[in-house]
Protein backbone atom coordinates (compact mmCIF):
# COMPACT_ATOMS: atom_id res chain seq x y z
CA UNK A 1 0.00 0.00 0.00
CA UNK A 2 1.48 3.33 -1.07
CA UNK A 3 0.93 6.37 1.11
CA UNK A 4 -0.01 9.21 -1.18
CA UNK A 5 0.10 12.70 0.26
CA UNK A 6 -2.53 15.17 -0.74
CA UNK A 7 -1.46 17.29 -3.69
CA UNK A 8 0.32 20.48 -2.70
CA UNK A 9 -1.43 23.57 -3.94
CA UNK A 10 0.97 25.93 -5.64
CA UNK A 11 0.63 29.46 -4.36
CA UNK A 12 1.16 32.56 -6.40
CA UNK A 13 4.37 34.44 -5.56
CA UNK A 14 2.59 37.12 -3.51
CA UNK A 15 0.62 34.52 -1.52
CA UNK A 16 3.79 32.50 -0.85
CA UNK A 17 5.58 35.66 0.30
CA UNK A 18 2.74 36.42 2.75
CA UNK A 19 2.85 32.83 4.01
CA UNK A 20 6.58 33.18 4.64
CA UNK A 21 6.14 36.56 6.35
CA UNK A 22 3.42 35.11 8.60
CA UNK A 23 5.63 32.17 9.57
CA UNK A 24 8.70 34.38 10.04
CA UNK A 25 6.75 36.76 12.26
CA UNK A 26 5.75 33.87 14.53
CA UNK A 27 9.26 32.38 14.57
CA UNK A 28 11.07 35.67 15.19
CA UNK A 29 8.57 36.70 17.89
CA UNK A 30 9.52 33.65 19.94
CA UNK A 31 13.27 34.32 20.14
CA UNK A 32 14.19 37.49 18.25
CA UNK A 33 16.45 37.88 15.25
CA UNK A 34 19.75 36.54 16.58
CA UNK A 35 18.33 33.35 18.09
CA UNK A 36 16.09 32.42 15.14
CA UNK A 37 17.63 30.68 12.15
CA UNK A 38 16.29 30.34 8.65
CA UNK A 39 15.75 26.65 9.40
CA UNK A 40 13.35 27.73 12.18
CA UNK A 41 11.46 29.97 9.76
CA UNK A 42 11.40 27.26 7.07
CA UNK A 43 10.03 24.73 9.57
CA UNK A 44 7.39 27.20 10.74
CA UNK A 45 6.36 27.83 7.12
CA UNK A 46 6.60 24.14 6.22
CA UNK A 47 8.95 25.04 3.36
CA UNK A 48 12.57 24.49 2.46
CA UNK A 49 15.34 27.04 2.99
CA UNK A 50 15.67 27.15 -0.79
CA UNK A 51 12.09 28.37 -1.03
CA UNK A 52 12.85 31.16 1.46
CA UNK A 53 15.80 32.26 -0.67
CA UNK A 54 13.54 32.55 -3.70
CA UNK A 55 11.74 35.36 -1.89
CA UNK A 56 14.36 36.89 0.42
CA UNK A 57 18.10 37.37 -0.05
CA UNK A 58 19.03 36.76 3.58
CA UNK A 59 17.72 36.34 7.09
CA UNK A 60 18.24 40.07 7.63
CA UNK A 61 16.25 40.85 4.46
CA UNK A 62 13.42 38.62 5.68
CA UNK A 63 13.44 40.17 9.15
CA UNK A 64 13.41 43.68 7.70
CA UNK A 65 10.39 42.70 5.56
CA UNK A 66 8.62 41.35 8.66
CA UNK A 67 9.30 44.59 10.57
CA UNK A 68 8.24 46.76 7.64
CA UNK A 69 4.98 44.85 7.27
CA UNK A 70 4.29 45.04 11.01
CA UNK A 71 5.01 48.76 11.00
CA UNK A 72 2.73 49.31 7.99
CA UNK A 73 -0.08 47.38 9.70
CA UNK A 74 0.40 49.42 12.87
CA UNK A 75 0.22 52.72 10.98
CA UNK A 76 -2.78 51.51 8.97
CA UNK A 77 -4.69 50.77 12.18
CA UNK A 78 -3.54 53.67 14.34
CA UNK A 79 -2.90 56.39 11.79
CA UNK A 80 -0.13 58.89 12.24
CA UNK A 81 -2.04 61.99 13.28
CA UNK A 82 -2.70 63.65 16.58
CA UNK A 83 -3.44 61.87 19.80
CA UNK A 84 -7.16 61.74 20.53
CA UNK A 85 -9.72 59.48 22.22
CA UNK A 86 -9.29 56.89 19.47
CA UNK A 87 -5.48 56.59 19.80
CA UNK A 88 -5.25 54.02 22.61
CA UNK A 89 -8.16 51.87 21.35
CA UNK A 90 -6.49 51.86 17.91
CA UNK A 91 -3.16 50.81 19.43
CA UNK A 92 -4.84 47.98 21.35
CA UNK A 93 -6.65 46.95 18.15
CA UNK A 94 -3.38 46.94 16.20
CA UNK A 95 -1.65 44.86 18.88
CA UNK A 96 -4.48 42.33 19.12
CA UNK A 97 -4.64 42.05 15.33
CA UNK A 98 -0.91 41.33 15.01
CA UNK A 99 0.44 40.46 18.48
CA UNK A 100 3.63 38.83 17.21
CA UNK A 101 4.38 41.76 14.91
CA UNK A 102 3.69 44.23 17.74
CA UNK A 103 6.06 42.38 20.07
CA UNK A 104 8.71 42.26 17.35
CA UNK A 105 8.54 46.00 16.78
CA UNK A 106 8.52 47.04 20.41
CA UNK A 107 10.28 44.24 22.27
CA UNK A 108 12.77 42.50 19.99
CA UNK A 109 13.77 44.98 17.28
CA UNK A 110 14.43 47.71 19.82
CA UNK A 111 17.17 45.51 21.31
CA UNK A 112 18.71 44.48 18.00
CA UNK A 113 21.37 46.92 16.84
CA UNK A 114 21.02 46.09 13.14
CA UNK A 115 17.33 47.07 13.14
CA UNK A 116 17.35 49.86 15.69
CA UNK A 117 16.96 52.48 12.95
CA UNK A 118 13.30 51.58 12.50
CA UNK A 119 12.50 51.47 16.19
CA UNK A 120 14.48 54.65 16.87
CA UNK A 121 12.49 56.43 14.18
CA UNK A 122 9.24 55.21 15.74
CA UNK A 123 10.37 56.26 19.24
CA UNK A 124 11.32 59.76 18.07
CA UNK A 125 8.04 60.16 16.15
CA UNK A 126 6.02 58.93 19.16
CA UNK A 127 7.81 61.29 21.51
CA UNK A 128 7.27 64.26 19.18
CA UNK A 129 3.58 63.41 18.85
CA UNK A 130 3.25 63.06 22.62
CA UNK A 131 5.07 66.34 23.23
CA UNK A 132 2.91 68.23 20.73
CA UNK A 133 -0.30 66.94 22.27
CA UNK A 134 0.79 67.17 25.91
CA UNK A 135 1.90 70.78 25.45
CA UNK A 136 -1.80 71.62 25.28
CA UNK A 137 -2.40 70.45 28.85
CA UNK A 138 0.98 70.52 30.64
CA UNK A 139 2.96 73.74 31.12
CA UNK A 140 6.30 73.97 29.32
CA UNK A 141 9.22 72.76 31.39
CA UNK A 142 10.86 69.62 32.70
CA UNK A 143 7.61 67.88 33.64
CA UNK A 144 6.30 68.23 30.09
CA UNK A 145 9.55 66.71 28.84
CA UNK A 146 9.26 63.93 31.42
CA UNK A 147 5.69 63.11 30.40
CA UNK A 148 6.55 63.24 26.68
CA UNK A 149 9.35 60.72 27.28
CA UNK A 150 7.33 58.47 29.58
CA UNK A 151 3.89 58.23 27.98
CA UNK A 152 4.87 56.53 24.68
CA UNK A 153 6.96 53.95 26.57
CA UNK A 154 4.29 53.41 29.23
CA UNK A 155 1.57 52.98 26.61
CA UNK A 156 3.49 50.43 24.56
CA UNK A 157 4.60 48.49 27.64
CA UNK A 158 1.02 48.50 28.95
CA UNK A 159 -0.21 47.04 25.65
CA UNK A 160 2.53 44.37 25.62
CA UNK A 161 1.74 43.47 29.24
CA UNK A 162 -1.92 43.17 28.24
CA UNK A 163 -0.96 40.86 25.35
CA UNK A 164 1.24 38.80 27.68
CA UNK A 165 -1.62 38.50 30.18
CA UNK A 166 -3.75 36.84 27.51
CA UNK A 167 -5.63 39.94 26.31
CA UNK A 168 -8.14 40.07 29.20
CA UNK A 169 -11.25 42.20 28.85
CA UNK A 170 -10.43 43.62 25.40
CA UNK A 171 -13.30 46.08 25.63
CA UNK A 172 -11.89 47.54 28.86
CA UNK A 173 -8.18 47.41 28.04
CA UNK A 174 -8.05 50.81 26.28
CA UNK A 175 -9.78 52.50 29.23
CA UNK A 176 -7.39 50.93 31.73
CA UNK A 177 -4.35 51.92 29.69
CA UNK A 178 -5.78 55.42 29.23
CA UNK A 179 -6.19 55.67 33.01
CA UNK A 180 -2.48 54.89 33.45
CA UNK A 181 -1.61 57.54 30.86
CA UNK A 182 -3.90 60.03 32.59
CA UNK A 183 -2.06 59.31 35.83
CA UNK A 184 1.19 60.46 34.22
CA UNK A 185 -0.51 63.57 32.84
CA UNK A 186 -1.99 64.39 36.24
CA UNK A 187 1.37 63.86 37.93
CA UNK A 188 3.07 66.18 35.43
CA UNK A 189 0.46 68.93 35.73
CA UNK A 190 0.03 69.36 39.43
CA UNK A 191 2.54 69.82 42.22
CA UNK A 192 2.63 66.81 44.48
CA UNK A 193 2.35 67.48 48.17
CA UNK A 194 3.76 64.73 50.30
CA UNK A 195 2.29 64.22 53.76
CA UNK A 196 4.31 65.82 56.54
CA UNK A 197 6.47 63.38 58.42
Amino acid sequence: MVDQAAPVRRLRRAERREQILDAATRAFARHGFADTGLDDVAAEAELTRAMLYRHFESKADLYRAVLDRSCARLIETTGSGDYDDRAIPALVEAASGDPDGFRLLFRHAAREREFRDLTSFMAVASRELAHRNLARVIPAGPWLEWAADLIPVLTVEAVIAWLDAGQPDPGQAPERIAAAVQGVIDAARAPIRWPAE
